[in-house]
């Protein structure tokens, strides 16, 4: 690395002395930046369309994260030795999928309301409740390793270890996610199954509608490519910033660009107020006393 009194250049320093050991590619950063930021329009409007708030603002803050994290690649283009820059990247594009994932489980929970609540093991509203707070302690771990690492610049051993504890309390958050998306992954299956072997042995159980398929699909989808991502990223920085995956952009590209935009794409298309419509805004409460009554809770 350079000298912290004075400041390396691409004209002065070798690329392999820069935070990452690569410049960020323009064409391939730029695209993902404007994807994003198209994404986010498409997002807000129909939030505002259909008023799916409780979706939206996750979807939309995901989003707007990942737009100033490639803002901060980009920049890291003219200047890999850049801290502030990488600080930008680093910690939005890490804290912005769990963004993601949040109105992943706050649409399934929906989708199980309007669908068959007395075949979930679980209370509907809890797939929300426990999953959000998993996500949160996830972005609260991630976001105090990110600050940690955003305070320990230059080369003092003290700096060092400081940058290397916001890097595990990092993986740590990463970790968390991936468990937690591994969770809902075992938890949504198995009402999924539940809900297929009901509809083989009786009658009186109706297939669910196509559009509740597609939605289905588009959830799916988004929640394994976030789970690879996830999975991808806890490497990555269990590796350190000049392992063999921070310093490969097209393995970053492909594991976390195209993975959270597939996602994204997927949470767009599969968009709730295009498929459910008017019942995204169905009470709880009622479907609360159907699921009790049920399983014969009082």
């Amino acid at each position: 690395m350079s000298s912290q009194y004075i400041p390396c250049t691409l004209q002065t320093c070798p690329i392999q002395d820069g935070i990452i050991a690569y410049q960020p590619n323009l064409a391939g950063n730029g695209f993902l930046l404007g994807l994003f930021a198209l994404v986010l329009i498409v997002q807000l409007y129909l939030g505002f369309k259909y008023c799916t708030w409780t979706y939206s603002i996750g979807v939309c803050g995901g989003l707007i994260l990942e737009v100033v994290g490639y803002v901060g690649r980009l920049q890291l283009h003219d200047d890999p030795f850049n801290f502030n820059f990488f600080i930008e990247y680093l910690v939005c594009l890490t804290i912005a999928p769990a963004f993601l994932s949040a109105s992943i489980y706050v649409c399934f929970c929906r989708m199980i309301l309007l669908g068959s609540p007395a075949l979930s093991r679980i209370k509907p509203k809890f797939y929300s409740t426990i999953f959000i707070t998993s996500d949160l302690i996830c972005l609260i771990l991630q976001a105090a390793g990110g600050a940690l690492t955003a305070t320990s610049g230059g080369r003092t051993s003290s700096a060092e270890n400081m940058r290397q504890t916001g890097i595990n309390v990092m993986i740590a958050g990463l970790a968390l996610q991936v468990v937690s998306l591994v969770t809902f992954i075992t938890c949504a299956g198995d009402y999924i199954l539940r809900c297929q072997k009901k509809q083989k042995t009786s009658r009186h159980v109706a297939e669910a509608p196509t559009p509740r398929k597609c939605l289905l699909t588009c959830l799916t989808i988004s929640t394994f490519a976030i789970l690879i991502r996830s999975l991808y990223r806890t490497a990555e920085l269990k590796d350190g910033f000049q392992g063999k995956f921070a310093s490969n952009e097209t393995t970053f590209m492909i594991f976390e660009g195209a993975m959270i935009a597939v996602a994204c794409i997927c949470l767009t298309i599969g968009h709730p107020g295009l498929w459910l419509g008017s019942p995204w805004k169905l009470r709880t409460g009622e479907v609360d006393t159907e699921f009790d009554t049920i399983h014969g809770r009082t």
